[in-house]
């Protein structure tokens, strides 16, 4: 027998699991709302950073130099990356980062625009001279690309609300299966118990 309330009608069976599915309908719908755009740049630029290493466009294939035996000083390496117009590197100042490989046997030279110079450690050479976009490509996927705190503020919280849609996904997803097989039981218990 079901109690009624004169204002609202049939009370329901169950109040707190039918108000547990109202707030996990609601969290989930304004949840995939809310985190809509930042969820798009994420997937966007992770797929592309998956693909950095198949792509030259993302980032410069790692070349392979004559020997793992570092003949270049610093002096000669800043000289040599300094030669590629494109590169803008006049001091120290003007490099990102040095990435020394002895297993390829090539010095990666950063600069700070994003250019990408690969020097051969033995000859000097230079192997590669290309623009990296996969730095920058991170920075988007992180959201520093904007600013420092729109990592926090707005990733961060995208992630929490994510992983809230998630649970509340599959809550909703067994909630019918777990009820199905509650209902089954009970007719087959009223079955053998008449």
């Amino acid at each position: 027998m079901r109690v009624f309330d004169v204002k609202s009608g049939p009370m329901p069976r169950h109040p707190v699991r039918t108000l547990c599915n109202r707030l996990t309908r609601k969290l989930h719908r304004w949840g995939a709302i809310m985190i809509a755009i930042p969820l798009l740049v994420v997937i966007g630029s992770g797929i592309a950073l998956q693909l950095k290493k198949e792509l030259a466009w993302i980032q410069p294939p790692t070349m392979k130099g004559q020997g793992p035996t570092m003949t270049l000083g610093l002096d000669e390496v800043l000289a040599i990356a300094g030669s590629e117009p494109d590169a803008e590197i006049v001091s120290w100042n003007d490099v990102d980062r040095l990435d020394v490989r002895p297993d390829k046997g090539i010095v990666k030279v950063r600069a700070v625009n994003h250019w990408e110079v690969q020097i051969d450690m033995a000859t000097g050479a230079v192997l590669s001279s290309m623009y990296r976009r996969s730095d920058l490509i991170e920075s988007i996927h992180d959201g520093s690309f904007i600013h420092d705190r729109v990592k926090l503020w707005v990733f961060l919280p995208s992630g929490v609300v994510l992983l809230a849609l998630w649970l509340t996904g599959i809550y909703l997803w067994a909630l019918p299966i777990v009820m199905k097989r509650k209902g089954k039981a009970k007719r087959q218990y009223r079955k053998t118990h008449p």
